[in-house]
């Protein structure tokens, strides 16, 4: 069985990286971090114009129609980048109202066709425990209470796509007012805490679709962290190689060898989980959800270990202003707290398999 990407996969990586490599390189990600903006519109824009926000999409909505593989390889080339740009939340956030097409109340027409074309940006909220954020009916109508955070791109969204106990709602916040950002460490993300008291939304969907939007979550910053730690990797290979110490380049010395070599099989557990698991989304494998929040689980940790590795390898020097390796650390802390931690997989991992077990079915 061949698990290397196409062909097509591979020239839309390299056609990602030639892109991101001329507007999200060193020294436009510097330019942002000094310019105050909540986000890079002109990488952005040239994303949109690319058709990236609709790759999972159907052409019949206006999309690539191509799936969640693709989109995996979009989201490691931003990682690796530390692209400033809300990309995952308006990706999923579009996900989220073509698949209310087949259940959910009807969402205006635009939405969808505007995130796609970059015109509106969407953010997510969701938090490991939606038993504190409700929905009431009104009528014919939904309202929603309760607080989300930190909610990447909340900011600037013009959708926000809420996962509460009662389903998976969308709010207007072009409408209802959109919350400040919060300082943050990671400097290449714009955060806020989204605070709702009964404010109109739609309903969306209920369980099905909240279990989508963890798996697609999950997978999609697995993606990201792959992304920044292969990035890791090659910034330490390079630094041991050129740092001399004793006469000697460090990368001779047998402890930093086998710190690079740890990162090696770290960042290819990395490829493998994340591959998989958005095969597994793509093709709609009924255990998906054991596959996404396995990738999770294993980029959550390893995404630490190379971080941890690279950060010894580099010194001192790794966490100084001047160098990228901070942004990387920084950027990697918070995506793994995104959508799920590493104690919340596997937390579910073992209620899936519980499932599974008593229900009859094959674990795996």
């Amino acid at each position: 069985m061949d698990f290397e990407l196409s062909e097509d996969q591979q020239a839309l990586g390299a056609a990602a990286r030639d892109l991101l490599d001329d507007l999200s390189d060193h020294d436009a990600v510097r330019s942002h971090l000094v310019s105050g903006a909540p986000f890079d519109a002109r990488l952005f824009e040239a994303m949109a114009n690319q058709g990236w926000l609709g790759v999972a999409l159907e052409e019949s909505e206006g999309g690539l129609g191509l799936g969640w593989v693709e989109a995996v390889v979009l989201l490691e080339e931003l990682g690796r980048h530390t692209a400033p740009v809300p990309f995952l939340p308006s990706l999923l956030a579009l996900s989220a109202l073509a698949g209310s097409r087949s259940g959910g109340e009807s969402v205006p027409d635009e939405w969808i066709a505007e995130l796609a074309a970059g015109q509106r940006l969407g953010c997510v909220g969701w938090s490991n425990e939606r038993a504190g954020s409700v929905a009431s009916r009104l009528g014919t109508s939904w309202a929603l209470t309760g607080r989300f955070g930190l909610v990447e791109g909340a900011a600037v969204a013009d959708v926000a796509i809420l996962a509460v106990a009662d389903g998976v709602f969308a709010v207007d916040l072009s409408v209802t007012g959109r919350p400040p950002s919060e300082p943050a460490m990671d400097r290449t993300r714009t955060l806020s805490w989204l605070v709702l008291e009964d404010v109109p939304a739609i309903r969306l969907g209920g369980e099905k679709l909240a279990t989508d939007l963890i798996d697609l979550g999950a997978v999609g910053t697995s993606a990201e962290l792959l992304g920044g730690a292969c990035r890791v990797l090659e910034l330490s290979a390079r630094y041991a190689k050129d740092r001399i110490q004793f006469g000697r380049p460090i990368g001779s010395f047998q402890a930093v060898k086998h710190r690079c070599a740890d990162m090696v099989v770290d960042t290819e557990g990395m490829r493998s989980a994340t591959w998989y698991a958005a095969w597994s989304l793509s093709n709609h494998q009924a255990g998906r959800s054991l596959d996404a929040s396995t990738a999770k689980v294993w980029c959550n940790d390893a995404s630490r270990r190379v971080m941890a590795s690279g950060l010894q390898v580099h010194g001192g020097i790794g966490f100084t202003w001047e160098h990228d390796f901070h942004l990387y650390l920084k950027r990697s802390q918070f995506e793994q707290c995104s959508f799920g931690d590493g104690a919340y997989h596997r937390r579910r991992l073992s209620g899936l398999l519980h499932d599974r077990l008593v229900s009859g079915t094959d674990l795996f």
